[in-house]
């Protein structure tokens, strides 16, 4: 969030800091090679290559103040559909304000998807239990009346034993593909919050360099450093506060995660233990032992029922919240319950900063050329006298290529311009090592390293405007959390949703398959044994 609120001051801020360095440089006069300075600089290709390749889906409309009118919102419910249930709060009445997770009727209506579970487990609970005591009060009055069961039991005991077998099965394939797919979400949103502050320290960065900037004698006023000071230490402030509760949150949905796994694991393996040798006792008619299984039998059903409430709550919740990032994704102008808790810069806002920026690239594109262009002058001049010169006479110093045009459009660079990209390995070429050399006193193509630190620093200033601006825009607008979005849905949400059902099938066929073991138990393993039996 603080981010957010520090991302357009932040480009407001470097777009008069560089207005201030392009007023003072305009102001110079006289030979461009008595300009003073010691600033050293980055290179622009060092200065941000993790930049490069993201400007995607860019604001390329926005080319004036014809572009900055705001864009009329509309409201939308989002995960309308889906989200229409009972309400506990409402007297059970129909929820109709959609996915919402800062209301608590939306929780309420989410809790009702699993009331079957736990009304399946207060019912077996209690009827079950009923059921055992009044069985053994039969037995301690000797009126239990046993016969002896049919092959069809033994088959019944059979299949539900599979049934409960197989349940354990999904249940556990289900949970190793939910742990694996959730971990890898929670990497993917990981990373992209470590994305977003990598940007803001290279932001940071840029500042600090943005502060030394001198053409000359020209430095930025004091105040102006004052501020980039200030917005450096909210950055920094920003950036350590996003960094901490990404590590905080990460580290609890793993715990989370774990633990929810460990259950399931350990609910598969106890009732897959207890289906099996509850089989083999109650076929072998080991009565006693099996009232033990039974008993135990009785509590695990019970919570494997309330576990599979559980997790169709999530499923759906989990569900909703896919639809509901869906949707935002899909209806960027509507006015929707993610609006408050993501406030997104409005879009004249955001197209007024790519505006501005673009016109400070424009201008310092210009001062640079002006002063190349001086260069190219004094060395035509300087060309008319001696053979000494011409034979040392190299191709005039390149300029500097605007990416915009007039208009503030898109351009393709002419032959002889070089891109703000590489500018400053191709004046290399031109810039002497020793400035007192004759090479730099009588080639007037050749710039010394004080110059060129110069002109490099205006290309580095120009790139990270035109390279930085459309990634703070993306984070300003809430595009790069859009795009985080429509990656999840599309990637994640899929997988996810089938693991949960997965989930919840093997809770379910559990539940049912043991439900029934355990009452074909009770009267398979007190089944009356033939005398032929007890004959050795």
């Amino acid at each position: 969030m603080a981010s957010r609120r520090v991302t357009i001051s932040i480009l407001l801020l470097v777009v008069v800091a560089i207005s201030e360095v392009v007023a003072g440089q305009e102001s110079i006069g006289g030979e461009t090679e008595e300009f003073e300075g010691k600033a050293i600089v980055p290179e622009a290709n060092n200065l941000g290559q993790w930049a490069k390749g993201l400007l995607k889906n860019i604001p390329q409309d926005a080319s004036g103040p014809l572009a900055m009118e705001p864009v009329a919102k509309f409201p939308l419910i989002l995960a309308e559909e889906r989200t229409k249930r009972p309400d506990f709060l409402d007297k059970l009445r129909f929820y109709v304000d959609g996915w919402n997770i800062t209301n608590e009727h939306y929780w309420s209506s989410v809790a009702f998807t699993g009331v079957a579970g736990f009304l399946l487990a207060t019912i077996w609970f209690l009827s079950f239990g009923v059921a055992l005591s009044l069985h053994f009060c039969r037995k301690w009055r000797g009126k239990a009346k046993q016969r002896e069961p049919s092959s069809a039991w033994l088959a019944l005991l059979i299949l539900f034993t599979c049934a409960a077998s197989i349940g354990c099965i999904l249940l556990t394939v289900g949970q190793n593909e939910f742990n694996a797919e959730a971990i890898s979400t929670l990497n993917f949103v990981a990373n992209q919050s470590d994305f977003t502050v990598q940007i803001l320290k290279n932001v940071t960065d840029f500042l600090s360099f943005a502060r030394t900037i001198n053409v000359g004698p020209v430095y930025l006023p004091s105040d102006v450093q004052q501020q980039i000071d200030k917005v450096k230490g909210d950055l920094t402030d920003a950036s350590g506060t996003i960094s901490q509760k990404t590590q905080e949150n990460y580290r609890k949905i793993r715990l989370v995660i774990g633990d929810v796994r460990h259950i399931l694991i350990l609910v598969a393996s106890l009732m897959l233990v207890l289906a099996l040798l509850g089989f083999t006792f109650s076929v072998c008619g080991h009565r006693h032992a099996i009232y033990i299984f039974v008993i135990s039998g009785w509590f695990l059903v019970a919570i494997t029922f309330m576990l599979f409430g559980v997790f169709v709550i999530i499923q759906s919740a989990a569900g909703d919240t896919c639809t509901a990032m869906d949707e935002w994704v899909r209806y960027p102008q509507a006015e929707t319950a993610l609006s408050n808790l993501l406030p997104c810069v409005d879009e004249r806002t955001t197209n007024q900063t790519l505006y501005q920026s673009k016109e400070v690239v424009v201008q310092m594109v210009k001062i640079v050329n002006r002063v190349i262009s001086s260069i190219g002058r004094r060395q035509r001049q300087s060309g008319s006298g001696g053979s000494h010169y011409r034979r040392k006479y190299k191709p005039p110093l390149p300029y500097l290529c605007s990416p915009y045009d007039t208009d503030l459009h898109d351009r393709e660079c002419k032959s002889r311009e070089v891109p703000i990209g590489n500018a400053s390995l191709v004046w290399q070429n031109y810039t002497c090592t020793d400035a007192g050399a004759s090479s730099c006193t009588y080639n007037r193509s050749t710039i010394n390293p004080i110059i060129y630190n110069q002109l490099v620093m205006a290309a580095n200033v120009s790139y990270a405007l035109y390279y930085y601006t459309p990634l703070l825009l993306n984070l300003q607008d809430c595009k790069f959390v859009r795009d985080t979005f429509s990656t999840i849905t599309t990637q994640y949400c899929p997988n996810l949703e089938g693991h949960l059902r997965l989930v919840c099938a093997g809770l379910a066929l559990i539940s049912t398959g043991v439900l029934l073991c355990l009452v074909l138990w009770v009267f398979y393993a007190n089944r009356p044994r033939r005398v032929e039996e007890f004959v050795p």
